[in-house]
């Protein structure tokens, strides 16, 4: 606890001598970056695919690509994103001029899960960096060579005042919460979450908290079903389904479910060969403990396609289950697996009732061609963000803000939203010393006369 103490001290002294404040410093930060990793990608590659069996191609697509855009714009804009803005200030301030400085908080946490280790670590720093904060990564310790790698990195790329990474089990994250942290941006499930918005409340640390939940994919009956399927199959068994954003589970109109069901059986089959278990460049299972969680979600009577698993490789076959109700282990929780339970529907005003056994999803995808169904399910349905006719693609574009709603999350982050999520917007009105309008002080001859007119 000392040394943790001692950490978080030294990184405030830093930040209180104001070296993290200016734009030069924080560009040159984001290139140390970007050129670590650079430096380390076929180390990267070689960890990932320790922790989760990851092929190049997901991790370059899932991890490392997305880094290196997300450096690159935030490296651009970033000046403009610091610049105080001059807003428009009421004709009851006459003289006065209004301002919105970004400040940034200080001291930040950031708390990262293991199934995007990499990323997930990443990119909440890229927007601690560029709002002027430093940083402390607590990695999971679920994906250990990543974690060790991450560790390294930083260590040979930045002084410890101003970024650091910290290992250890959950007793070492508990410590970390007990210190007193500026920010605290963590990644992770919803029950987690909650005990670190509790911890955060104590010393009423603002926090972003990026969680997850069961995010419904609907087909509706005008889909073009080969194409959703396709999309469907991609969206949900990268990474073997453990992805906060991939589609939980499928709700499809009953007139075209068997279609669909032929059809993604086609292109599970494309995409991941007829024995996933058999392919190396299938993701495996993080570790035993969620290996043998995912297999008392298979129910062997409602499994129509895929169940094939080995305990050894900890892989689980892309999975479809039928016949799914929400009483069943399957829906009680988000899945993060290959398993994908099918429900149907048979009209849009349906769907509300549906989403509400699992409240405010981080993610929600519609496949449809009827503009008119469509602005419905985007209005009128709550979830954090999502797709129409694709899934998870939301992601990759850094002008969407990324974050949930309720159970779903708390803030967001992404482009501009990261320097956002890591700055306080601070007001600042500038008065005059030129003149004085005595109306607004009491007893005033014509102050009663002047404040009438103006807020009448």
């Amino acid at each position: 606890m000392t040394d943790l103490t001692k950490l978080v001290n030294n990184q405030k002294e830093l930040y209180y001598a104001g070296k993290t404040m200016t734009h030069t410093f924080r560009k040159h930060q984001l290139q140390k970056l970007k050129s670590m990793l650079k430096r380390y990608e076929p180390r990267i590659y070689e960890a990932l695919n320790k922790d989760l069996n990851k092929s190049s191609y997901e991790v370059l697509m899932t991890e490392l690509g997305f880094l290196f855009q997300e450096i690159d714009e935030t490296s651009k804009y970033l000046k403009d994103w610091m610049a105080v803005e001059k807003v428009k200030t009421p004709t009851t301030h006459k003289g006065a001029k209004s301002y919105i400085y970004k400040q940034p908080y200080g001291v930040s946490l950031i708390i990262s899960p293991w199934n995007y280790p990499l990323h997930l670590a990443l990119a909440p720093l890229i927007g601690a960096i560029a709002g002027g904060n430093t940083a402390v990564i607590k990695p999971s310790e679920f994906t250990p060579y990543t974690s060790a790698l991450l560790k390294e990195m930083i260590e040979e790329t930045f002084e410890p005042k101003f970024v650091s990474v910290v290992e250890g089990e959950k007793e070492t994250t508990q410590e970390l919460l007990n210190l007193p942290f500026d920010y605290i941006f963590f990644t992770g499930s919803t029950k987690v979450g909650k005990i670190i918005m509790e911890k955060a409340s104590q010393q009423l640390t603002p926090i972003t908290l990026e969680l997850g939940g069961k995010s419904p994919c609907i087909i509706d009956e005008d889909a073009k079903i080969e194409l959703a399927a396709r999309r469907v199959a991609w969206g949900k068994f990268m990474n073997a389904g453990q992805t906060c954003v991939a589609p939980d589970y499928v709700l499809v109109h009953e007139s075209i479910k068997q279609d669909f069901i032929k059809q993604l059986k086609i292109e599970i089959e494309k995409m991941y060969t007829a024995n996933p278990i058999e392919n190396d460049d299938f993701t495996k299972i993080v570790n035993a403990q969620h290996f043998d969680r995912l297999l008392n979600h298979l129910d062997d009577s409602k499994v129509i396609f895929g169940g094939a698993s080995d305990r050894n490789l900890e892989k689980i076959n892309p999975t479809i289950m039928d016949n799914v109700t929400w009483e069943d282990p399957v829906m009680q929780e988000e899945i993060f697996g290959p398993i994908l339970p099918i429900r149907t529907f048979e009209n849009v005003s349906e769907l509300r009732e549906e989403i509400d056994h699992a409240r405010n999803p981080l993610a929600l995808y519609y496949f449809s061609e009827n503009s008119q169904k469509q602005e419905w399910v985007m209005k009128n349905l709550s979830f954090g963000g999502g797709c129409i006719n694709d899934t998870i693609m939301h992601l990759a574009n850094s002008n969407l803000p990324f974050g949930g709603i309720g159970a779903s999350g708390i803030g967001n982050y992404h482009g501009k939203s990261s320097f956002e999520a890591f700055t306080h917007r601070k007001s600042i009105l500038k008065q005059t010393t030129s003149f004085d309008l005595s109306f607004r002080y009491p007893n005033s001859n014509i102050g009663r006369k002047v404040l009438k007119k103006l807020f009448k």
